[in-house]
């Protein structure tokens, strides 16, 4: 059983969609500290034909506990600059339809959490794009413990024996601690083979940049593998 945790982030970039491909068991990591300052958790690139822009959640005032307990501040018109940005940059592409759609569907529904807003469309790209990952919410396990003690108990919950990681988290994780628990632990080598995109190719991008000119080709386009921690580091 291969699991991967991470903070659910604003109209992530295709390579959390990779991460999600690999994993049986996917927990969105949500009972933990927002981030201050610039954060992935409200806020995502998008590509336009001349340039890379930044699409921003608002936050209530102060929002500095919790990832689900970060409020939107709904009383900005952010939904609409959102989806005029998406259309100004996408508009043009085969499949833009599906992505604004996706995007469409989620903001039809009121949303007042961040972390619920994430995690909406998170699941529904992934339903577009069949991937048949289960999904679980760390805040809905009642766990304690803290650092890579956490990440070991929220897997053995799903009886994991292998623990899928991003790059960060080599600056902190304990990985002999999972291998004393009988779980290895794995990184992701991310690889987003280019498709036909606006200007010079970054992937770097949120996921409805690579639907709206691959459809649901776009996992063909999710080359990423993953290798152990050992080797992972080696080749640093």
């Amino acid at each position: 059983m291969k699991v991967f945790i991470s903070q659910p982030m604003y109209l992530p970039w295709p390579g959390q969609f990779d991460q999600i491909r690999h994993a049986d068991v996917f927990v969105h990591y949500d009972d933990v500290q927002l981030p201050q300052g610039r954060s992935f958790c409200n806020r995502v690139q998008i590509k336009t034909e001349d340039d890379i822009s930044w699409l921003s959640v608002p936050l209530v005032k102060n929002s500095r506990g919790l990832i689900n307990e970060a409020l939107i501040d709904n009383s900005q018109d952010w939904k609409t600059k959102h989806l005029n940005k998406i259309r100004e940059s996408l508009s043009k592409c085969r499949f833009y339809e599906d992505a604004a759609g996706l995007i469409q569907a989620v903001f039809d529904q009121e949303i007042v959490y961040l972390s619920d807003l994430n995690i909406i469309f998170i699941e529904a790209v992934a339903q577009y794009l069949g991937l048949k990952t289960q999904f679980h919410r760390a805040s809905n396990l009642g766990l304690n413990t803290r650092s890579t003690e956490r990440l070991i108990e929220i897997c053995k919950v799903y009886n994991a024996d292998c623990y899928i990681t991003g790059h960060g988290a080599r600056n902190y994780l304990n990985h002999e601690l999972f291998e004393l628990e009988n779980m290895s632990v794995h990184y992701m080598n991310y690889e987003i083979v280019p498709y036909p995109q606006f200007g010079t190719f970054t992937p770097y991008v949120t996921i409805l940049d690579l639907i709206a000119h691959t459809g649901r080709e776009a996992l063909s386009h999710l080359q990423s593998t993953t290798s152990s921690w050992r080797e992972f580091l080696k080749n640093e």
